[in-house]
């Protein structure tokens, strides 16, 4: 199957780029309300499903019983720019269910925030694994291999207890034996099982139900702190600002995806070469186009289905706009 069109950029008057894609919009019974291209087919969410990966700290009982408040639950669901108040908050997961830096598995990389990083350099400072965008969800995965009795030591490993359930979590979510399904090694050292793109919208549809009381919190402390699901600048935390009534998250390789709670809605997309610039305005406008939002809601979504491209000048050369409007 041939996937459509989601974006395109322009340089002057004529199309430079274009950007195939595919994309599906799930009700909680698994009906597909939009879709456009191969909906069947499997991939790698990635990052994108951070939220479901935090169900288990919920549900288990973790997240209560380290008494982590709403700002540190938005921190596990996040990929953050590594700002201050992120590595604050993702030191105080740390602390507070016993755990510590040295633990952790991600990896270390600069903070992802320009400013932040020119800071930590000038000040003679090096890159730590708690700047990783990554650091709040592995202090969340540390902190319910605390809780579930299990070594920490390892919990990054596919067999590990942590991940086990977490797979077990996102399949009944989903709808789909990730025992039977290709798994990969995400960039933050974490398994990532591959899910059919229409099997991940039912996912964040489910994810939307007001019963999932789990998921519920999550979408509660992330409305209450969008800064801490990317930072300042990123496009997760300006669209959640401009529209609290979505969730949304990225994934790398131009994967995307959402929750719209009050319509019971789930959103899956994913561009084919894996660019992030179309996933972003590609998937505001799939959002725009559905008719579930105020008109007000849907002008912001609109806003965010398109913008300028600058050169070093700050030249408006072209623009980056999604297609599906």
């Amino acid at each position: 199957m041939s996937n459509p069109m989601i974006a395109e950029v322009t340089r002057g008057s004529i199309v430079e780029s274009r950007h195939t894609g595919s994309y599906a919009v799930v009700n909680g019974e698994g009906q597909v309300v939009a879709a456009e291209g191969d909906v069947a087919a499997a991939i790698y969410p990635r990052s994108a499903v951070k939220a479901f990966q935090c169900l288990p700290l919920i549900e288990s009982g973790a997240a209560d019983r380290f008494g982590f408040t709403q700002e540190e639950i938005a921190l596990c669901c996040s990929s953050h720019n590594g700002e201050a108040s992120h590595v604050r908050v993702a030191q105080s997961l740390l602390a507070k269910a016993g755990n510590a830096e040295p633990l952790y598995e991600c990896g270390a990389h600069w903070p992802l925030h320009e400013a932040t990083r020119l800071e930590l350099i000038r000040g003679g400072g090096t890159s730590l694994s708690v700047h990783n965008n990554c650091s709040g969800k592995h202090a969340g995965m540390l902190a319910l291999a605390r809780h579930l009795g299990a070594d920490p030591h390892g919990y990054a490993d596919p067999a590990h207890p942590v991940q086990r359930l977490i797979a077990r979590r996102m399949g009944e979510i989903c709808s789909v034996d990730l025992d039977g399904q290709p798994v990969g090694i995400d960039g933050c050292s974490v398994p990532t099982w591959a899910i059919p793109l229409q099997n991940l919208a039912l996912g964040f549809a489910r994810f939307s139900d007001a019963d999932n009381t789990a998921a519920r919190r999550i979408i509660e402390a992330v409305r209450a702190h969008p800064f801490m699901v990317a930072g300042s600048g990123d496009f997760d935390t300006l669209l959640m600002e401009a529209v609290p009534r979505v969730f949304v998250k990225t994934g790398a390789e131009g994967v995307y995806c959402a929750a719209i709670p009050h319509a019971g809605l789930g959103l899956a997309l994913k561009i084919d070469d894996g660019a992030s610039r179309a996933a972003e305005v590609g998937i505001a406008s799939v959002l725009a186009g559905l008719d579930v939002w105020t008109p007000e809601e849907r002008a912001q979504l609109a806003r965010f289905s398109h913008h300028g491209l600058v050169n070093w000048r700050k030249i408006e050369v072209g623009e980056v706009r999604g297609v599906l409007l």
